[in-house]
């Protein structure tokens, strides 16, 4: 019996941890590299990338600030929350989780962008 309930807690846990991390994020708006390129048009918005330095330098979209992952607990306070958040990082991961963050502190306008810089890649080849 209390195996059964203790099997029982695990499949839970374990269907509640992969919807919890493959839903998309609530109120997070989520575009394609396509609808990105038509975005970067905004002047009022602010574009930031997620990544590492060394992948922010090796190749980055002109107009994207790079506030690593990592960091942007602690550089949140360089971003209006005013202003529309887009958020890219390699693959839409670690950008996802940025937006979450961001959410969670008070930004009402996050917008993630699917599929992240290797995606933005194909479409350029």
């Amino acid at each position: 019996m209390v195996e059964t309930i203790i099997n029982i807690g695990l499949v839970l846990l374990v269907i509640w941890f992969v919807v919890n991390r493959f839903l998309p994020i609530k109120g997070v708006r989520i575009i394609s590299v396509v609808q990105l390129k038509k975005e970067l048009r905004k002047k009022d918005v602010h574009y930031i990338d997620v990544r590492t330095p060394i992948e922010f330098h090796t190749n980055h979209i002109l107009g994207f600030k790079n506030i690593p992952l990592h960091e942007l607990p602690k550089r949140v306070h360089e971003l209006s929350k005013d202003k529309e958040v887009i958020v890219i990082c390699q693959s839409g991961m670690r950008s996802a989780k940025a937006s979450k963050l961001l959410k969670k502190l008070g930004f009402q306008r996050v917008t993630n962008v699917k599929g992240g810089m290797n995606s933005w890649s194909k479409r350029l080849i």
